[in-house]
């Protein structure tokens, strides 16, 4: 990790956020296009593989029997936090705007919180509690249930479900050891999963049908490998290897905080290009779930805080009676 250039390094994580961030409004044209969720994700997931292979093998300098320690690790991460997430997220898309559907998604750190204390027995501090309150709260107000609006059910059950994958996902990642490069990790698992939807695209259990050949993008009118590009190598190969980029430069504390602006740029895409704008209640509601994510990611910060300095107390060596140092 290098601080000698944080503007750059934080150029470098808006980018990846921003990349992400285009995911949605492109891939709801071709949705409207008549292409099936399965498809788009399928397509998009190959392609990023594919332009990420090279840069995959390249990190593993040889050791590949790291990736075989890590087999599970790997094929894991390339069922919940590749396929399973972007296919329910996909899916949340085609039946609510594309704010809503990013916004339950990221409700995976609220859902760590939970499972940390259930599982784990970590009782989450107050800083998380009153974070874990702003997103519940902001929960509402986006879904505006306050106002009577019908609200598609099956839409909130697969943003949900791309929550869970998202909380799999930073699970498993979590869990790797040092030896298998991030990279590795990121691009076995887009080859998982891109393996793993074409095997159900072929057997059926998957649709992947594919719509029209032109699809209509603002005003305009794009034939349709122009969107599946966008979502391939911008919104999955560029926005991968940028994130990855960027917690090299700031750290992955720094880079995480960053990445919560995809919520934002997701929405301004979303605006430009299909039109959708959120009602001010339901933009209220987007910024008290960023407040909620960002208070929740602020309580771990300080916490591994006071654990290095409380660890660097008790290594400093006590004076003695005569005036010396003891040890």
């Amino acid at each position: 990790m290098s601080q000698r250039h944080p503007a750059v390094g934080l150029g470098i994580a808006l980018s990846s956020a921003a990349a992400f961030g285009t995911s949605g409004a492109f891939a709801k044209s071709l949705l409207l296009g008549g292409w099936s969720p399965g498809a788009i994700v399928t397509l998009r997931i190959g392609i990023a593989a594919l332009v990420l292979l090279v840069p995959t093998v390249l990190s593993l300098r040889g050791r590949w029997y790291t990736l075989r320690r890590n087999a599970p690790l790997v094929v894991g991460y390339g069922l919940t936090g590749v396929a399973g997430c972007q296919l329910a997220y996909f899916n949340a898309v085609s039946h609510l705007s594309v704010g809503v559907a990013l916004l339950l998604e990221y409700l995976a750190p609220v859902l760590i919180v939970g499972w940390l204390w259930l599982r784990h027995r970590q009782t989450p501090r107050r800083l998380t509690l009153v974070g874990v309150v702003l997103a519940l709260v902001g929960l509402v107000l986006v879904l505006d249930l306050t106002n009577g609006a019908r609200i598609s059910l099956v839409g909130v059950a697969w943003g949900l479900v791309a929550a869970v994958c998202l909380v799999l996902y930073f699970l498993l990642a979590g869990h790797t050891e040092d030896a298998l490069p991030p990279m590795a990790l990121a691009g076995g698992g887009l080859i998982v999963g891109a393996a793993v939807l074409g095997a159900a695209g072929l057997t059926g259990v998957l649709d992947l049908t594919t719509g029209a050949a032109t699809v209509t993008i603002g005003a305009s009118a794009v034939p349709w490998w122009v969107p599946i590009l966008v979502v391939s190598l911008v919104a999955a190969a560029f926005a991968y290897v940028a994130g990855i980029a960027a917690v090299r430069m700031l750290g992955a504390k720094v880079s995480s905080f960053v990445a919560l602006t995809e919520v934002l740029f997701a929405v301004l895409f979303a605006w430009l290009v299909l039109g959708e704008l959120p009602v001010p209640v339901q933009l209220l509601g987007g910024v008290l779930i960023v407040a909620g994510l960002v208070a929740v990611r602020a309580d771990e910060v300080r916490a591994v805080a006071a654990e290095r300095a409380e660890r660097h107390t008790d290594e400093v060596p006590q004076p003695t009676a005569r005036g010396g140092l003891a040890g």
